[in-house]
């Protein structure tokens, strides 16, 4: 496998395309992921297989494996890029490498190296802002409820030493 820089539909250089498969979590398949953008816009770079993957917990304990997952290519069949839906119960913890290792290759458009893939998670900071959204009192508190979360890799099973969080900030 070798690298290649394609040309965006604008003509301009695109990303250096690189062997391997990069997972991004992500809420839905309405917009690209901001790890995923962030990684073009200043590694310039894109995995040769790109999974957006999207975690829906569904209102009973348990979802059958026949229901779990949905894969979409999102409208491009031989892009490397698909969107998987993972449909999980209210009782299930998420097993994003677990989930993906289910996959058909015939539907991801080859296989994905999940042995060697790289996970990146988007990560929004909040930030004080001057506008007068709201009550700076209630500023304080949403920025400071905003860092009560739990650890996303360990809570999604992500490999730690190949799970990759990329940030932007955003003032309220």
């Amino acid at each position: 496998m070798g690298f290649t820089r394609g040309r965006s539909h604008h003509g301009d250089l695109a990303a250096l395309r690189v062997p391997g498969t990069a997972v991004f979590l992500n809420r839905g398949k309405q917009t690209a992921p901001l790890a995923m953008r962030a990684n073009v816009e200043h590694n310039h770079v894109r995995h040769e297989h790109i999974v957006i993957m999207s975690i829906e917990t569904e209102p009973v304990p348990r979802v059958a494996a026949a229901d779990r997952v949905v894969v979409d290519s999102l409208g491009y069949a031989d892009d490397g890029i698909i969107h998987v839906t993972a449909r999980i119960g209210y009782m299930e913890t998420p097993d994003v490498p677990g989930t993906l290792a289910m996959l058909d290759p015939a539907v991801t458009e080859g296989r994905l190296e999940l042995d060697q893939a790289s996970y990146f998670l988007s990560k929004i900071e909040l930030q004080r802002g001057d506008e007068p959204t709201m009550a700076p009192w209630r500023k304080r508190l949403f920025i400071a409820t905003s860092y009560i979360t739990a650890d996303a890799a360990e809570h999604f099973g992500l490999p730690r030493e190949r799970t990759v969080i990329m940030g932007s900030q955003i003032e309220v």
